[in-house]
């Protein structure tokens, strides 16, 4: 397929001149007739290559007028993200809160229960044992048990104050 890239990158050229993107395309091209290749027998390879390409380009045509996309030249202009302190904070307390939420998924399922009751939810612990018919003191294990492998799975995942005010 190799030697007929040169002849489909001049097709493309003449064929969709405004399409900057020529050598992708021949490169996707490529990649797709192999695929089929591996799949099922091809009998002109030459012609199933340009009708490929051109499919890829008309397709890539469609989808930049869907969502076009702009070059920017001047990146510190754009504030994508806001600069400063707060935006780490938000973003590093929004990673620990989504660490905290797998730990506790990662519970076995009373445990989980009881840990979302307790800690989330600040029922306490004479109305979690009611609503769920176990007594105080297997509450309490099981908290004292989800705590423990909350704090473990965080610790692993390099939290080291996997419980503090934050998180809580």
């Amino acid at each position: 397929m190799q030697p007929h890239a040169a002849a489909v990158r001049a097709y493309l050229k003449n064929s969709f001149p405004t399409e900057r993107d020529v050598d992708d395309i021949v490169q996707e091209s490529l990649l797709r007739i192999w695929r089929t290749r591996l799949l099922q027998p091809v009998r002109s390879a030459k012609a199933l290559l340009f009708q490929i390409a051109r499919h890829t380009a008309i397709d890539l045509r469609r989808r930049s007028k869907v969502s076009p996309v702009h070059t920017v030249r001047d990146l510190e202009g754009l504030h994508a993200i806001e600069d400063g302190a707060d935006t780490i904070g938000v973003l590093s307390r929004q990673e620990k809160i989504l660490l905290l939420a797998q730990a506790i998924d990662a519970l076995p399922v009373r445990c989980r229960e009881i840990v979302i009751l307790r800690k989330l939810k600040n029922m306490p612990q004479k109305e979690v044992a009611a609503l769920l018919g176990l007594s105080e003191k297997t509450v309490e294990a099981h908290l004292s048990r989800g705590i423990k492998r909350c704090g473990s799975f965080l610790r692993k995942r390099g939290m080291e104050d996997s419980f503090s005010d934050e998180t809580r």
